[in-house]
């Protein structure tokens, strides 16, 4: 699994041109599934992002998670992550899981990051063309790859 999670003011999900999605301070979240990722991959990147400690404190240092801060989340997919640019100019993205592998585990994370949040999780939709929106705040944005779990 690969992660990009950025810090947000606010953002927003919009598929056909219907808002679906939307949060204030919080988290955007986009997550890439590959075939080999498991139940213990999305526990423990669930549990690490809920407890990433990147929201400032009182004397503006930041040493507070998303569930310290009771902030929102968006869960987004997006297999583009798992692009290989190595050969050519077109990425491929043969390492990216097919629908068939990556919904449930798509499904999995968003139940993982609830249950450790202790609430509900805002989402995009799995597959659809989706614009979303973000204010990235400070910016922070990290980049998590369970296969090297830095």
């Amino acid at each position: 699994m690969k992660v990009v999670i950025q810090r947000v003011s606010q953002a927003s999900v919009t598929i056909e041109g219907e808002k679906v999605s939307e949060i204030q301070s919080g988290l955007l979240i986009l997550v890439g599934f590959e075939d080999s990722d498991t139940q213990e991959d999305i526990q423990w990147l669930s549990a690490k992002i809920a407890n990433l400690r990147i929201f400032g404190d009182e004397n503006d240092v930041m040493n507070l998670s998303v569930k310290d801060v009771n902030g929102e989340v968006i869960i987004v997919s997006q297999f583009t992550l798992h692009a290989s640019t190595k050969k050519g100019n077109r990425p491929s993205y043969i390492k990216a899981s097919k629908p068939d592998i990556a919904i449930p585990l798509y499904e999995n994370f968003i139940s993982q990051m609830e249950a450790d949040l202790g609430k509900k999780v805002q989402t995009g939709r799995f597959g659809a063309d989706m614009k979303v929106a973000l204010l990235n705040d400070g910016p922070v944005t990290i980049v998590i790859d369970t296969k090297s779990k830095e």
